[in-house]
């Protein structure tokens, strides 16, 4: 049989009460008897029920973390910042992931209300309709991190994608490349991928440079992705000069697949990535990419739930986050940095 809070109160010699303000870290209680209690509970070995508790309470201390891909670097350190906030405001975090499939997410949503928690943080690249019927009708805080919704409505902590996609070109533009052609992330994500889509497609019009259908390729942010689009990129009568990528893990496969073909990265081609994640500094040449602030992003979406779950006053619900442009060796003008 597991321990109770009244064995160690009867082991303790005082009420149940008592054992309670103890264990809820109440500080009256006089140090002797709290030195009593204490001991009994290592003794016993008791471990308090933490769903009673929050049947007392009507509060968990729980957290819980949606995000798309468990093994993505990207989500990775946005959820690493969630939990070292977490950990400071004492709150555990229960991590689910969704696979990035939309009945997926609102299934998880859902059993995470069921258990009680406290609130949630949500990573994914599309809000729909039916994600707002859910998140607007819940009983708990729910913070957007890494994404937005299109209304506006919900709490979020994001960068402006748009913007960071229009940087990234005109780095290119400015390093006087003319043939620029991009790895898109999935234009199905209207906040996202098309966002980044939006911002090179308005660097080039800006300079008076005419988008080329063939220099875009449509990718989903993985590894193979760029690959099949270096190979295709090469394989065009007129090449482009320089690649564009939606994400770090893309820039890579266009890296490879350049190196694959006997060109050199940074003196044939030049690349740009997007995310900064570790793998920017592990391949060869180092990649030039957007600095997105992953970490930030996750410490940040859950500090401001905090303050949505303490009835804190929120100024902004919707913070934007600043990126720039981390310049490595896969463009000339840092190659020998």
């Amino acid at each position: 049989m597991p321990v109770t809070i009244y064995d160690v109160a009867r082991e303790a010699g005082v009420s149940m009460a008592t054992v309670s303000r103890v264990v809820n870290g109440n500080p009256n209680v006089k140090p002797t008897t709290r030195k009593k209690v204490l001991a009994a509970i290592e003794q016993l070995g008791y471990r308090p029920n933490a769903v009673a508790r929050g049947l007392a309470s009507k509060r968990t201390t729980t957290v819980g973390v949606i995000i798309p891909d468990i093994s993505s670097p990207f989500f990775a350190e946005l959820a690493r910042g969630i939990d070292d906030v977490a950990s400071m405001y004492k709150y555990n975090i229960i991590l689910c992931d969704s696979d990035g499939k939309i009945d997926r997410e609102l299934h998880i949503t859902n059993t995470l209300l069921e258990k009680q928690v406290d609130g949630i943080i949500f990573m994914g690249s599309e809000i729909t309709e039916e994600h707002m019927q859910v998140f607007t009708t819940s009983p708990v805080p729910i913070v957007l991190a890494g994404t937005k919704d299109p209304t506006g409505q919900l709490p979020s902590v994001d960068i402006s994608h748009l913007e960071a996609g229009y940087d990234a070109t005109q780095f290119l533009l400015n390093e006087g490349h003319t043939r620029i052609a991009m790895v898109t992330g999935p234009l199905a994500e209207p906040l996202v991928g098309m966002q980044r889509f939006e911002g090179y497609k308005k660097a080039l019009s800006d300079a008076g440079i005419n988008m080329k259908d063939s220099y875009v390729y449509n990718g989903d942010y993985r590894y193979e992705s760029g690959l099949s689009a270096a190979n295709q990129f090469l394989s065009l009568i007129e090449k482009p000069s320089a690649i564009f990528c939606a994400s770090d893990e893309m820039a890579v496969g266009v890296i490879h697949g350049i190196q694959d073909q006997g060109f050199k990265v940074p003196e044939d081609y030049e690349v740009v990535g997007f995310d900064n994640i570790r793998l920017a500094e592990m391949v060869r040449p180092r990649l030039t990419t957007v600095m997105q602030p992953m970490y930030d992003i996750g410490a940040v979406a859950m500090r401001l739930l905090t303050k949505y779950m303490n009835g804190e006053k929120v100024e902004n619900h919707i913070v934007i986050l600043p990126h720039r442009m981390e310049e490595r060796q896969s463009t000339k003008k840092t190659g020998g940095q």
